[in-house]
């Protein structure tokens, strides 16, 4: 198992040196730079002074001695520092992750809880209603753009009942209650697709795990419904759900971009997006590094699962 872990974590150095030299690249295209954005456009500045200030940023060396430069930073830990605050990126980073791993943990925690148990129900009570509401929570979860469910969440709230949740970030160490009711519209809006997914996935494993002999055998012996669908069906039938979850988590982290955006959270999407906007190179490269870091840890722990959810399975 440790062998395992250890060349998958090796694996992510290519994963990782690719994503940055994309995004690297991709920001480099992008219309104007910093210098744009500080001054504005309105040429008042000579171009004696811009040309100092590219000088100062090291925009004015060519892009590849640009990347090996802050590359062999990242390799000594330093993400370098801000354009527009000069903060260490690092820091920043630092402390905009939990917030989006909070998201995405109570979205996925949304979709398990409410998905599982009803694709189960679904694939045990065919041809009902139970069935025709698992269909039909599928259908208007993959119909529903994340983006627009949040925007009728807040009208809704606001308008119909005079709620918002709080405008300025509540950390849960200091008010669980209170952050619980911020983050509550966000990770709903983004679990439904998620939710969507995992319960035509859940109904659809445990109609094939149901079909089984060794589950036809413990029925056979007398053993009760209930036994036979949680100790034997379900274990079995979650491990390509839980495929899905892990491949999915990247999608999940790009809605964080719009849904961040919308309820004004100060996440890893919101510090993303921003950067762009400002031209902030060093955060966005980080933010993309980071991610990318993220996304490869939770298929990690998605394939080490694999091994609790079925004995059968070892890594070498």
């Amino acid at each position: 198992m440790t062998r395992y872990i250890v060349a998958r974590l090796l694996w992510c150095v290519p994963v990782l040196l690719g994503a940055s030299v994309l995004i690297f690249v991709l920001l480099r295209f992008l219309p104007g730079d910093i210098v744009d954005i500080i001054l504005g456009t309105e040429g008042s500045a000579t171009p004696e002074v811009r040309a100092t200030i590219r000088r100062l940023f090291g925009l004015d060396q060519p892009i590849y001695v640009q990347y090996f430069v802050w590359l062999g930073a990242v390799l000594r830990g330093d993400l370098g520092s801000s354009l527009r605050t000069s903060e260490p990126v690092l820091g920043i980073l630092l402390s905009r992750l939990p917030i989006t791993i909070e998201l995405a943990l109570l979205s996925v925690g949304i979709s398990v809880l409410m998905a599982v148990p009803l694709g189960v129900l679904a694939a045990v009570k065919r041809g009902g209603p139970i069935e025709l509401l698992a269909r039909l929570v599928g259908l208007i979860g993959l119909s529903l753009p994340n983006f627009w469910l949040a925007t009728m969440m807040i009208l809704v709230a606001s308008l119909g009942f005079g709620w918002l949740p709080s405008l300025i970030y509540v950390n849960p160490l200091t008010d669980p209650i209170e952050n619980l009711k911020q983050m509550l519209m966000p990770a709903f809006s983004l679990a439904l697709a998620l939710m969507a997914i995992v319960l035509r996935m859940t109904r659809s494993a445990m109609l094939e795990v149901l079909g089984q002999d060794y589950v036809k055998t413990a029925r056979a012996k007398g053993l009760g419904e209930r036994l036979v669908l949680m100790r034997h069906a379900l274990k079995n039938a979650m491990i390509p759900v839980v495929t899905v979850i892990g491949v999915q988590m990247g999608t999940l982290f790009g809605g964080t971009v719009v849904i961040e955006q919308i309820f004004g959270l100060p996440g890893m999407g919101w510090t993303f997006i921003n950067g762009i906007y400002q031209r902030d190179y060093p955060t966005v490269q980080g933010a993309v590094l980071m991610l990318a870091l993220t996304f490869v840890l939770v298929n990690l722990v998605v394939d080490l699962m694999y091994a609790y959810l079925d004995p059968r399975i070892r890594y070498g």
